[in-house]
């Protein structure tokens, strides 16, 4: 674990500075940079240190995520609360289990950047367009069963890394393009990468995607109570409900799944997806609600999904996760 930032202003200031704990990557980076401003301009006084802990899934670059299990980007940060030598981990929410680590609590999720996930490639074409045999990369079973419905002329290819490296990888040197998370390149300022906005119909998002989400130990009310006021009510509504539907669908990263939640004024609208892992036979239907009633949402999500015809998926989903 490596530690930056303020510890001497924090030592004059006589307050102790609040750890903060972060992956190493440059949108985790900025990622911790948003929530540390959002803190600050609530309690100016408030200092911070930043410290990078290498997750599972960082240190691990080749085997592929569907099957390293859940929780892998976020587990060692865990970790380091429950062991007192952070007081905040910062994630993104797509990442987190819908069971968090006994001890811990979710203390803030962050007004949402854009849910959707964008193509990019070396043609600068729409998918519609792209040429036969294309190579689009992506490392997500669900993106790549979406992309083999809606783009069935491509072939899809396995590429990980961080944000900088699958647009390296994309550009030729592994793959023709890739399907990324609209959220990252935003927060990166690489919004010129983006060839294509991809609709939330087609390619409905995993639950969370968009949400920067903030840990801390259930027990330290002193951080609580500063989480809850960066808070944000509709995205906290959004994240609920999506979380539910994947708890009680039991699914993870290793099967084609997708949920997003929208707040319409006091109702919200919810999306979910799921199909077979080779995306021949998929599912979509949308539910709403008031949006206070994010659990109810949630189960009606799930219900409708087994009652119109996805209860195979459902336990496909589940003997993944056995």
């Amino acid at each position: 674990m490596s530690t930056s930032n303020s510890e001497e202003s924090s030592i004059s200031s006589g307050i102790p500075a609040i750890k903060v704990g972060s992956r190493g990557s440059a949108l985790a980076l900025v990622q911790d940079h948003v929530v540390i401003g959002r803190l600050k301009a609530n309690s100016p006084a408030l200092e911070f240190e930043v410290d990078t802990v290498r997750t599972r899934g960082d240190a691990d670059q080749t085997s592929h995520l569907a099957g390293m299990g859940l929780g892998i980007f976020v587990k060692e940060l865990e970790q380091e609360l429950l062991n007192g030598k952070l007081d905040i981990a910062v994630h993104s929410l797509k990442d987190m289990p819908t069971q968090l680590a006994d001890g811990l609590a979710l203390g803030a999720v962050l007004s949402r950047e854009d849910p959707r996930d964008v193509l990019v490639n070396r043609f600068g074409c729409p998918l519609d367009g792209l040429p036969t045999g294309a190579k689009i990369g992506t490392s997500s079973p669900r993106r790549a069963a979406q992309l083999k419905k809606h783009a069935p002329q491509a072939e899809v290819v396995s590429i990980r890394g961080n944000v900088e490296t699958r647009l390296r990888k994309a550009h030729g040197e592994e793959a023709d393009g890739a399907i990324l998370a609209a959220a990252g390149l935003i927060r990166l300022g690489l919004q010129d990468q983006v060839t294509e906005y991809l609709s939330l119909s087609q390619f409905v998002p995993p639950p969370g995607q968009g949400i920067l989400a903030v840990e801390a130990r259930a027990d330290d009310h002193r951080m609580l109570a500063l989480l809850a006021a960066i808070d944000d009510a509709d995205t906290r509504y959004e994240a609920t409900a999506e979380r539910a539907f994947l708890s009680e669908l039991g699914g993870g990263c290793s099967v084609p799944v997708g949920a997003n939640a929208q707040c319409i004024g006091d109702e919200m609208v919810m999306t979910i997806y799921m199909s077979t892992g080779d995306g021949e036979r998929s599912f979509t239907t949308k539910v709403q609600g008031p949006k206070q009633d994010a659990l109810g949402i949630a189960s009606a999500a799930f219900h409708t999904l087994v009652r119109e015809g996805g209860a195979d998926l459902v336990v496909a989903a589940r003997a993944n996760q056995a």
